[in-house]
């Protein structure tokens, strides 16, 4: 029998069978009650029209047009599988809560291949909780008390020491610059400065353009980029790891000393935990502190109030004779708790999560298929109207209860369930108190040395990564406060003898 006389036989057999399955599985949805949508193009789905970069303050035009058509829970392709896309606040907490039991962590392939298959962020199941339960130990609240303020202080005053009278500065660059000295401090004992330091921070640089890219994996592209640069920082990490191993000095004060201790993880397991965790304490918390600044530049109000409160808090430390704040200090700032808040509600840095469902679930009718792709919209919940009024506004006063006083949930805002920068559930950011404390800090060192102003018209856009495309360039006048002021004594940084 020849080719084609057996290529005319079975096709038939293979058209029929391919017949078979597309009915059948049209069949097997048309039991589930699924919410209205469009699953879009074959293959493509609605990906591109999903990811299209739009203004980071807004929800983008595709998905307000998805709303309007289809309500707040709609089906979809993206990311070559068919998904529930949830801009609903009740069912996002509900996927949150029941995380492991109905739903699991499902991140695209790319993401785990590039920050490695043990990253807390694709991990699921009992390999998580003890990556997380290691996390939270070391950024536990009496570590944040005792160390890791006073890292945070020393890093925000060594970038803002080195901002010259006048000049124009890139504020993204300058926030990225603060945590990732401060995260190379924290997880490796790394100095700001110096040439193993620059060189780490070059090569994540290229990294984090790869993460953010689109996954081709071919010469010259910037996700092959980031995969050279993963193996290199792994390299240095690791040369770190052994050279602790080798002379016994567990005993540092970071994160690496303190898993080596502390734990009984593989080496592969504590180069991914590191890389990680690099990634996550830099990245969104150098975003949120550029977001910070661009929304305070147009809100007076906001910058004059925050004022206030960091110079009583100035006065209170020039009368006891103490230079570093301490943990009271950091409880006494209430109206920049709310601005961080509004911050983080507004700008969205973590827009969606990608989940998944481990069984068919059904919530308010609808049917969530087993296997199923599901994306809680977070920013989606954040500027709904419904449930924060004139949600595209910057107001961080929102976040005050009738006395003034900062409040997540009070009667003029939301509860806090409606409220989750940092996710929820059993996923929760481990690192959230860092990532406040950090903003707080830096904005208490800027605003009392500190006027800016925007050089160049810039905006947040997401990619859906929050970025601005030029850097936020921004022009800055040193105005520092005293408490004293002498005509004859030049303004000086405390930090200089740091």
């Amino acid at each position: 029998m020849s080719d084609l006389e057996f290529s005319l036989l079975v096709l038939p057999s293979i058209l029929a069978s391919l017949l078979f399955f597309h009915l059948l599985l049209r069949r097997n949805q048309k039991s589930y009650h699924l919410p209205p949508g469009n699953m879009g193009w074959p293959l493509l789905g609605e990906n591109i029209g999903y990811l299209k970069p739009y203004k980071a303050t807004t929800i983008g035009k595709f998905m307000e047009e998805h709303i309007s058509k289809y309500g707040k829970i709609y089906k979809s392709n993206l990311f070559g599988e068919p998904t529930i896309v949830s801009a609903d606040a009740g069912l996002n907490r509900f996927i949150l809560q029941n995380e492991g039991r109905l739903f699991e962590c499902s991140y695209p392939r790319s993401i785990g291949g590039i920050l490695g298959k043990w990253s807390m962020l694709v991990l699921v199941g009992d390999m998580h909780r003890n990556m997380r339960i290691i996390s939270l130990n070391f950024l536990s609240n009496a570590r944040l008390r005792t160390h890791l303020l006073q890292e945070v202080e020393k890093h925000t005053l060594l970038v803002l020491g080195s901002w010259k009278q006048n000049s124009v500065i890139c504020a993204q660059d300058e926030a990225k610059k603060f945590t990732f000295n401060l995260m190379a401090k924290h997880i490796m004992s790394l100095d700001p400065g110096k040439p193993e330091t620059e060189q780490l921070k070059k090569e994540y640089i290229t990294f984090m353009k790869g993460v953010v890219s689109a996954p081709l994996n071919f010469p010259g592209t910037a996700y092959r980029k980031a995969l050279q640069s993963r193996s290199t920082i792994l390299q240095f990490i690791e040369i770190r790891m052994e050279e602790r191993i080798k002379n016994e000095c567990k005993a540092e004060d970071d994160l690496l000393g303190w898993v080596l201790k502390n734990s009984s993880l593989s080496k592969e397991q504590i180069l991914d935990l590191v890389l990680s965790l690099l990634f996550a304490g830099h990245e969104t918390s150098s975003v949120s502190i550029a977001l910070a600044i661009y929304f305070l530049q147009s809100c007076p109000k906001a910058v004059q109030e925050l004022r206030e409160e960091h110079e009583e808090i100035a006065k209170a430390k020039k009368q006891s004779q103490q230079m570093e704040l301490n943990w009271d200090d950091y409880k006494k700032m209430e109206f920049t708790q709310c601005v961080v808040s509004e911050t983080l509600r507004l700008g969205n840095v973590v827009r969606f999560l990608h989940r998944k469902a481990l069984r068919d679930v059904r919530y308010r009718g609808y049917d969530i298929p087993c296997g199923w792709k599901v994306l809680p919209v977070i920013a989606a919940v954040h500027l709904d109207p419904s449930l924060f009024d004139q949600p595209q506004h910057f107001n961080p006063w929102r976040w005050q209860d009738s006395r003034g006083s900062y409040a997540h949930g009070s009667s003029t805002a939301t509860s806090n369930n409606d409220f989750m920068p940092f996710g929820g559930g059993p996923r929760l950011c481990a690192g959230s108190e860092l990532a406040k404390l950090e903003m707080a800090v830096f904005l208490h060192h800027l605003v009392l040395n500190y006027h800016w102003e925007l050089a160049d018209a810039d905006q947040a856009f997401a990619f859906p990564f929050v970025d601005f495309p030029k850097g936020l360039p921004i022009r800055v006048q040193h105005k520092p406060f005293c408490v004293e002021t002498t005509p004859t004594s030049p303004p000086t940084f405390p930090w200089k003898n740091i």
